[in-house]
């Protein structure tokens, strides 16, 4: 073993050095530092089965976890049972219960399979809870917005998904594409903070030749409160037999492309004013 000197230290002699510093209350870094060891696998060797003084311990949400963890570990419990109980990953059981004893396997393959499948089952159930909450908490954290808002979020999500206007191919109009009817839904609020009437808006449904357009079509003409009659002729996409299309589904609806007439000055505001929040942007920045 390396040390400051350039010289082997006896090992016994340095371990009985370095458990003397951990029992004094210094950290690793300390020891490490002390004793000029520069290999963090030799420290762990100096040190194995000295636990860390207290105040070198972070708080942790999950030391209840780890604690029960042990308890179940030392009462012989495999890692899959503990996973089931308690509902953490193996990798963070393992990390808590490594310096503790094996227990002696009493199951057989069969038997051990399915308390692992039980045990991922249960960690999969409660990502999805914590998946859920998130999703609630930050849905509920947003509450009533103004129209201001809901005008701001439209030109950002207009100049992500809309038509824009080219140098080299004049389009100042307001011509958009989506196939969330979610995203559909909040187009319409945003038109109407415009000021843009129903009556001045055409729907068209692009979907694949193999789906079925009417089905389509009622669809989107109930989610947006029109005739279905009043639809323009859909834009059918031609079937490649190279490719496996993923989105055969029941619910698949195709998109649906709304036109609004008489746009071009509105299409100009809207460019303005996504420039606007990017100036924003930058001067808030600096």
């Amino acid at each position: 073993m390396a040390h400051s000197s350039g010289k082997y230290a006896d090992f016994e002699t340095l371990r009985e050095r370095a458990v003397a510093l951990r029992r004094a209350g210094l950290s690793r870094r300390q020891i490490r530092d002390r004793l000029h060891i520069d290999n963090n696998d030799i420290l762990n060797r100096l040190l194995e089965g000295e636990p860390p003084p207290e105040w070198t311990k972070r708080p942790n949400a999950k030391d209840d976890l780890r604690e029960r963890a042990r308890e179940l570990r030392l009462q012989g419990w495999t890692y899959d049972r503990i996973q089931l109980e308690l509902g953490c990953s193996k990798s963070s059981i393992s990390l808590w219960v490594r310096d503790l004893p094996k227990p002696e396997r009493k199951r057989t393959p069969e038997e051990a399979s399915a308390i692992a499948r039980r045990g991922w089952e249960a960690t999969l159930q409660r990502r999805e809870e914590e998946r859920r909450l998130t999703k609630t908490t930050a849905r509920q954290a947003v509450g009533d917005l103004c129209d201001r808002e809901v005008f701001l979020a439209g030109v950002v999500l207009y100049w992500a998904e809309g038509a824009k206007d080219k140098s080299y191919s004049r389009r100042e109009r307001l011509h958009f594409i989506n196939s969330d009817p979610n995203v559909i839904i909040f187009f319409l609020r945003w038109l109407d903070v415009l000021g843009v009437e129903r009556e001045r808006l055409r729907f068209r449904v692009s979907i694949h030749e193999s789906a079925s357009v009417t089905a389509a079509q009622q669809f989107w003409a109930d989610l947006v409160g029109v005739e279905a009659a009043t639809f323009q002729k859909p834009t059918l996409k031609k079937h490649n037999p190279k490719t496996t299309r993923k989105n055969t589904e029941e619910a698949y609806r195709g998109c649906l492309i709304i036109y609004v007439l008489k746009s071009a000055d509105l299409y100009r505001r809207i460019e303005g004013s996504w420039y606007g929040i990017v100036e924003s942007a930058r001067q808030a920045d600096q």
